[in-house]
């Protein structure tokens, strides 16, 4: 659905308006395009004293031939000259420079004096950041921390960074990366993925990377050889979720109910996949799932999507209501799981994703069935991750407001509170949601399990 708002908004007459009455102003958003770098411009660099994961992101920064700078840290220098990357000098006193991306290695701040590190870098470069720009701060777990008052200094870190979400507007989003002992190796497909136009309506979250084995891939094609299972996949996000981890190089087995055949057949045929058209409900719905994917070479991927609202207030809610939405958006994904991890569905280094909402975070007015479901979805993914095996990794994604068929029906009032309650101050659209699923979905992404990451634009709902 077309947001007249912010075409508004871009008219002459709009901005005035905007301005004089202090309205939100969206920014267009830059969006992935397969023939553009993953950084559209120059990255900044810089670290706190002693940080110890700044080789890891130059090397990343010279595998993707990023325009790097720096200022004089000799530290970062070095670091930079062992990864092969070139870093440009960069006058602190320079105001003319525009940056893409800045980047700041965090890892080294061990108490909270040292927190003033991330003001001294920031502080004189706020206003340098071009529109659609990218702000990432990388630290160390807090729960691995060698000491309480790192821990307490590295959990600081997740305040500035959502603070400086809300704080730069033009489309900026800011990360915050937290990364596990040994695990630098890890980083490069989160690292990728935040400086990139994928991750254009993600904003104020944190991404925690774990050890685990790595896989090297085709970052062009990084899912190739891949089978994957999306259900939903007959419209809206499910449709977007298919076609790009089609892009990306899957196989992508179409799923949804049989009443959705037709549209099925639509999606599968423009993306060359094929459907599988069940009731995702039926008890036998993981044995046909893992039945489809075999003749497919077996399944890789599988993508929980398929989720339906039976909006009421619990005191007009049906019993019938509250069942359906619980039986759809959460026990089939429950029973689906039980039966691929018992009976060897899943190849290994497979992938299980999940689509929660940011109403099962913070909950919603008339949504106790939803919410509930949502919220279960989350558990699905934290108290599951420990569990898997064979490095296969279960993650989630949370979308906020995303504009589809099904946001079109909501009341005008409601629908325009719920686009502007965000710093991009507009809704995502569903390939936001997919782009983020393909990063979990990665091969590269080995070590991403147990993280749900918000798709809202960094919405104030539950913030």
């Amino acid at each position: 659905m077309t947001d007249q708002y912010q075409a508004f908004a871009k008219s002459p007459i709009g901005k005035l308006v905007i301005k004089n009455l202090g309205l939100p102003s969206p920014t267009f958003l830059e969006r992935f395009e397969s023939v553009t770098p993953v950084v559209k411009g120059a990255v900044l660099l810089g670290a706190a004293p002693a940080s110890t994961l700044s080789g890891a992101i130059a090397q990343i920064l010279a595998n993707i031939h990023a325009n790097s700078y720096a200022g004089n840290n000799t530290e970062l220098q070095q670091a930079a000259a062992q990864s092969g990357l070139n870093l440009n000098a960069f006058n602190d006193g320079d105001k003319e420079s525009k940056f893409k991306a800045v980047i700041f290695d965090a890892s080294g701040i061990q108490n909270s004096e040292q927190l003033h590190s991330l003001y001294a870098f920031f502080k004189p470069i706020a206003r340098q950041i071009q529109a659609s720009g990218r702000v990432i701060v990388v630290g160390i777990t807090p729960e691995t921390a060698k000491t309480v008052k790192q821990a307490i200094a590295q959990r600081a870190l997740e305040g500035f960074v959502k603070s400086v979400g809300k704080e730069f507007k033009k489309g900026i989003a800011a990360q915050l990366v937290y990364v596990d002992d040994g695990a630098q190796a890890n980083l490069e497909s989160t690292l990728r993925f935040v400086l990139s136009s994928r991750s254009a309506y993600v904003s104020g979250q944190v991404i925690r990377v774990s050890q685990a084995n790595t896989v090297e891939i085709d970052w062009a094609k990084p899912l190739a050889g891949k089978t994957a299972v999306v259900t939903g996949a007959s419209r809206g996000i499910g449709e977007a979720i298919a076609h790009v981890l089609s892009r990306d190089g899957a196989h992508v087995i179409c799923l949804d109910v049989p009443q959705q055949q037709a549209d099925l057949d639509r999606v599968a045929a423009e993306i060359g996949g094929s459907t599988l058209a069940i009731d995702i409900t039926a008890p036998d719905a993981g044995e046909k799932i893992k039945a489809a994917a075999v003749a497919q070479g077996g399944l890789d991927i599988i993508v929980h999507n398929a989720g339906i609202t039976r909006d009421k207030t619990l005191a007009n809610m049906k019993p019938e209501l509250w069942d359906l939405v619980i039986n759809i958006n959460l026990s089939a994904i429950e029973r689906v799981n039980d039966y691929l991890l018992a009976n060897d569905g899943l190849n290994s280094n497979g992938r299980i994703i999940c689509v929660s909402s940011i109403s099962g975070i913070a909950g919603n007015l008339g949504q106790t069935n939803y919410a509930a479901s949502k919220a279960g979805v989350i558990g699905v993914v934290k108290f599951t991750a420990p569990l898997l095996k064979n490095g296969v990794t279960i993650n989630a994604v949370a979308p906020g407001f995303i504009e589809t068929q099904m946001t079109a029906a909501i009341p005008f009032a409601i629908r325009e509170a719920g686009r502007r309650m965000n710093s991009m101050s507009q809704g995502g659209l569903p390939v936001d949601v997919a782009e983020t699923i393909a990063l979990f979905a990665s091969s590269a992404s080995t070590g991403l399990n147990g993280n749900v990451v918000r798709v809202c634009g960094q919405s104030l709902l539950g913030a």
